[in-house]
């Protein structure tokens, strides 16, 4: 049967028979024991067949992985041991020395390092582009050697709000694929494979845990993308290090998701334990009516911010007044509980204003189920120069609100106070 969000967060992934338990059962072990040493070898020729090692795949972390693949409408997924190790095989899965990828200017602050930096190290260049840019400018942007486009649905901290559409016509013409994170949407508010997206990540230790207590990421893949079009050698030539298997030809639409397990998930091993597995599923059950009501805060959070002398700009894409309201409409079915907020003056303002929270956590974590604050230039992205935070719109005066799920009257006194402080 087709089944709702609110369903598929509590059945999809796991469906137990006759006496087995109601709740995902942790499988804590690293090893699994077989009969005879052929059907052993039968599984390192190929993994899909059964479980060999924790390494690669997991009974518990599977269940969740079916959850979520079944959120986004992809066609599976792989867990993995964060939101910036998903992001990481993601790209890796595609890109090798010598090769590029396009991503907007305008996302998480330790992305932007990774695709600056780290990557630029080996041998991978990241072409950075504004998130506004029109078809002309981001068809300029590709080059020859071009595998990939990156993107995030809601941008970390500026909440921009991208045009998936745009963005995957775009990488389509030039035959790559679009990678989207979905981390503040969630599959709740957005799914960008019904956009054009072809892979989705997510960093898993946000909405979909809600909770703060495990870090972990997630991969899915849509199983749309056409690997067998040229560009992506290393999909459908043998892969010398697996008894050369050409992943197209052995499995078809799961060819990407197939490569990162047998391949990447080998290599880096950035796999979850099955505990961490568990308690993502915990809020997993919980994520669609969460989301609802983190929107809902968030929402009367803005307006109140918005009508305060003390406040300068207030993004938030919920907002009629934000320029990204008409393409969060268009694109989301709520605007998560992620507000950014510029107060009059410097820097110092911002400090003060966040230094005279009581009920609002300091926190260098975002999308918990406890509203938290911080500021976004001096922690998250302090690693970028000054001409990078102007690119990704994070000023001196920037302060990042995730709104919880406390009580709204709770929520806006304790901004109110905090504001007092503030000349």
């Amino acid at each position: 049967m087709s089944m709702k969000d609110e369903t598929l967060c509590l059945h999809a992934g796991y469906s137990p028979q006759n006496s087995e338990p109601r709740v995902v059962p942790i499988i804590q072990s690293t090893t699994y024991v077989y009969n005879n040493m052929e059907e052993v070898g039968a599984v390192f020729d190929d993994p899909t067949k059964s479980i060999i090692y924790s390494r690669f795949a997991n009974p518990t972390v599977m269940a969740v992985e079916q959850k979520i693949a079944a959120l986004e409408g992809g066609l599976a997924a792989m867990c993995t041991t964060s939101g910036q190790a998903a992001v990481l095989i993601a790209i890796l899965n595609l890109c090798k020395a010598g090769d590029s990828f396009v991503s907007p200017i305008q996302i998480y602050g330790g992305a932007t390092n990774l695709f600056a930096h780290t990557l630029n190290k080996l041998g991978i260049e990241c072409i950075f582009v504004d998130c506004n840019a029109d078809e002309e400018t981001l068809n300029k942007a590709f080059k020859h050697n071009t595998k990939a486009v990156f993107g995030e649905t809601l941008s970390n901290p500026s909440l921009a709000v991208l045009d998936i559409e745009k963005f995957a016509e775009v990488a389509h013409t030039h035959h790559v694929p679009l990678i989207i994170d979905n981390t503040f949407a969630t599959p709740v508010l957005c799914k960008p494979i019904e956009f054009g997206a072809d892979i989705v990540v997510h960093s898993t230790s946000k909405y979909m845990d809600g909770h703060a207590v495990q870090v972990g990421g997630v991969i899915v893949d849509s199983g749309r993308f056409n690997w067998q079009n040229g560009n992506f050698p290393d999909m459908t030539n043998p892969d010398v290090t697996y008894h050369g298997i050409s992943y197209t030809e052995s499995y078809g639409a799961s060819a990407y998701i197939i490569k990162a397990r047998m391949q990447l998930m080998r290599d880096y091993g950035v796999y979850p334990a099955a505990h961490s597995a568990f308690l993502l599923n915990l809020g997993l059950e919980t994520l669609s009516i969460r989301m609802e009501r983190y929107c809902q805060n968030a929402l009367k959070v803005a307006e109140y911010l918005n009508a305060s002398d003390k406040i300068q700009t207030v993004t938030y894409p919920g907002l009629a007044s934000d320029k990204y309201y008409e393409m969060a409409k268009k694109y989301l079915k709520g605007s998560s509980g992620v507000i950014s907020c510029e107060l009059k003056g410097d820097r110092g303002n911002a400090i003060k204003f966040i230094n005279a929270l009581k009920l609002a956590s300091i926190e260098v974590h975002v999308a918990d189920i406890r509203t938290s604050v911080l500021h976004p230039a001096s922690t998250t992205h302090r690693q970028l120069t000054a001409e990078q935070l102007a690119e990704a719109g994070i000023s001196d005066s920037l302060v990042r609100i995730s709104v919880g799920l406390e009580h709204i009257d709770d929520i806006l006194e304790d901004i109110g106070q905090a504001l007092e402080s503030v000349s």
